[in-house]
């Protein structure tokens, strides 16, 4: 975790989440007797409600005590109950307020079978419906409704909810009633009428409600959204981060590309940080870590290579990755370290990581400056020649101490050939952080490129940051291109699970390889990349050639029993050979 010292903000006291829960009714609309959509209910709350005033919801409210007792009559009297106490609970919740708000519910009677829409009009809405139940011998039918997600109010809420949305299958006869109260306007529409009504302003929804009914869009049955939901497995949990893009704040869950940016940057939720792409100024992501993204846009670059500098006024610093010689972005590096540059580190040897280390040095007049890295291999291409200064040992640490205290910024050396073969990664010790240089992105996954470049030797590296990140508890991933990666230690998208999803997509795509070269063993890298890469916008096949054939010289060395076509050969030796001169 990153030093308190170096946040750019003041830490807060986040609201407690209070425990509630959710329940999405769902039906089938029908065309001509066919599914033709799913429908979800969506009812507005009062004006007057403290949380999410006049807004379109799903119902749901606050647990209390009742919940829990009746959770366990429940699972004592069904033993065969797959739920949790916890779980049993948040349906109760979920059921018991949707009673109240709507007068929807579904109930067993004491020989476990459910109650048809006559029997459950006995139940008066005015009075508690567990004292109404318990008179009856009946129990809610807590087996009825599947998990579908968890939602926690964003951090910087003053009032703030812990909710699972569960999914039920509404009975034919059975119809909602608004108390008039709590909730009104109760509506039956597709995910997709529902977010199209609110992008027309229509119908006022809160985020959670957006993100949740744009999972559903694919489905078309009610029986659909059952089946998918039916080992109570959360698709999702979220407690989204908030940001500002073009001048306006916006939210973002874990699995999208800046939650990990404002997760370092704003650790207790803070609405502050501009994620907008620009290279005239460095972005501070903490106090002794800024990024100056250079100009160089592209479909290979992104929004452009970042440059990293580490280090405070006080210790000097330390860039990394000066990018390409480009005047305006070394004057800008100069200006933001004010010349006293320590050290300058490149990843890899690359065009758009390391030319611009040399004109660099040579700006900087008052202290000593030394270019390290690896030396680019023989397999590098022509214009990705780099010599540094001084060669980086595995492991080696750069020091930068602050003369005026003991705090220390403290950078060491990683190994990670794969993208390139001289291609290293650097980790922040003090703060926990991994510069991961091409090797590890965010928004895209990099190109493998042969002969410098080597499957096997990628995937020995990623499994080596893996084992790095748990070992470290590291909890984020600067890239060289893109947004900052990761999440809390242990969490969802943190740097060891974003690891692991990288190395499933690599083994998955290998396998489509694999597939496609075999129902086609005569054809070669341009045929087989149509299809193996069928689910990438065309523009990236001539990249995505390259990371195949990588995967392809790959599955050769494992001996995985096929041949190459004489053609797909012969298109390898060419590929490698014209990497190699150019």
């Amino acid at each position: 975790m990153s030093r308190t010292l170096h946040h750019l903000y003041p830490p807060v006291v986040n609201a407690k989440a209070l425990k509630a829960s959710t329940l999405i009714w769902a039906r089938t609309r029908l065309k001509d007797g066919q599914p033709e959509s799913l429908e979800v209910l969506l009812t507005q709350r009062s004006e007057q409600a403290s949380f999410a005033p006049s807004a379109y919801v799903f119902p749901g409210g606050k647990i209390d005590a009742k919940d829990e007792i009746h959770a366990q009559h429940y699972l004592s009297l069904h033993p065969a109950c797959t739920l949790s106490l916890q779980q049993a609970t948040q349906v109760c919740t979920a059921l018991r307020e949707s009673f109240e708000e709507l007068g929807m519910v579904v109930v067993l009677d004491p020989e476990g079978q459910a109650l048809d829409v006559s029997q459950l009009q006995s139940l008066k809405r005015s009075e508690d419906l567990y004292d109404q139940l318990l008179a009856h011998q009946w129990t809610l039918n807590l087996d009825s409704p599947h998990l579908l997600c968890h939602w926690i109010t964003d951090r910087d809420h003053p009032q703030r909810f812990d909710v699972p949305f569960w999914v039920i299958e509404c009975p034919k006869d059975l119809h909602p009633v608004a108390d008039e109260h709590e909730q009104f306007d109760p509506l039956w529409l597709s995910p997709k009428e529902a977010l199209a009504r609110h992008h027309a302003d229509q119908l006022h929804m809160i985020y959670p409600t957006i993100k949740t009914l744009e999972r559903l869009l694919d489905l078309q049955s009610a029986q659909a959204l059952m089946q998918a939901t039916n080992k109570n497995a959360p698709w999702f949990s979220s407690c989204a981060r908030g940001g500002f893009l073009g001048g306006k704040k916006h939210r973002y869950m874990e699995h999208e590309s800046p939650y990990g940016e404002l997760a370092l940057v704003c650790p207790e939720g803070q609405v502050g940080h501009h994620l907008d792409w620009q290279s005239e100024h460095p972005v501070q992501l903490l106090k002794n870590v800024a990024r100056l993204t250079c100009p160089n846009p592209g479909l290979m670059t992104g929004p452009g290579t970042n440059t990293y500098i580490v280090g405070t006024r006080d210790s000097g610093f330390i860039v990394i990755d000066p990018g390409p010689a480009l005047p305006e972005h070394l004057e800008r590096l100069h200006r933001a370290t004010h010349g006293d540059i320590r050290y300058i580190i490149c990843t890899h040897s690359h065009a758009d990581h390391s030319p611009g280390a040399e004109p660099l040095k040579a700006m900087c007049k008052g202290t000593p400056v030394s270019i390290w890295g690896l030396p680019s291999a023989p397999t590098a291409r022509t214009n990705s020649f780099f010599k540094p200064d001084h060669i980086c040992e595995d492991q080696q640490r750069f020091v930068l101490s602050s003369a005026s205290s003991d705090i220390l910024h403290t950078l060491r050396v990683v190994y990670t050939p794969g993208h390139a073969a001289n291609h290293i990664c650097l980790v922040l010790e003090e703060e926990g952080l991994l510069f991961s240089g091409d090797h590890i992105l965010n928004g895209s996954t990099t190109v493998v490129d042969p002969p410098d470049g080597n499957m096997n030797a990628y995937m020995t590296s990623l499994d080596l940051l893996r084992t790095l990140c748990v070992n470290g508890k590291i909890e984020f991933i600067l890239p060289a291109h893109g947004h900052v990666l990761g999440n809390t230690f242990g969490a969802a998208f943190d740097p060891v699970d974003l690891i692991d999803r990288l190395m499933a997509h690599r083994l998955k795509r290998e396998a489509k390889i694999k597939s496609v070269i075999l129902k086609d063993p005569q054809g070669d890298l341009s045929t087989w990349v149509k299809e193996a890469y069928d689910d990438v916008p065309q523009r990236v096949w001539p990249a995505a050639k390259r990371s195949l054939s990588a995967h392809v010289e790959r599955l050769v060395e494992m001996g995985l029993g096929f041949e190459l076509s004489e053609g797909a050969k012969a298109q390898m030796r060419q590929t490698f050979s014209l990497n190699a001169e150019h």
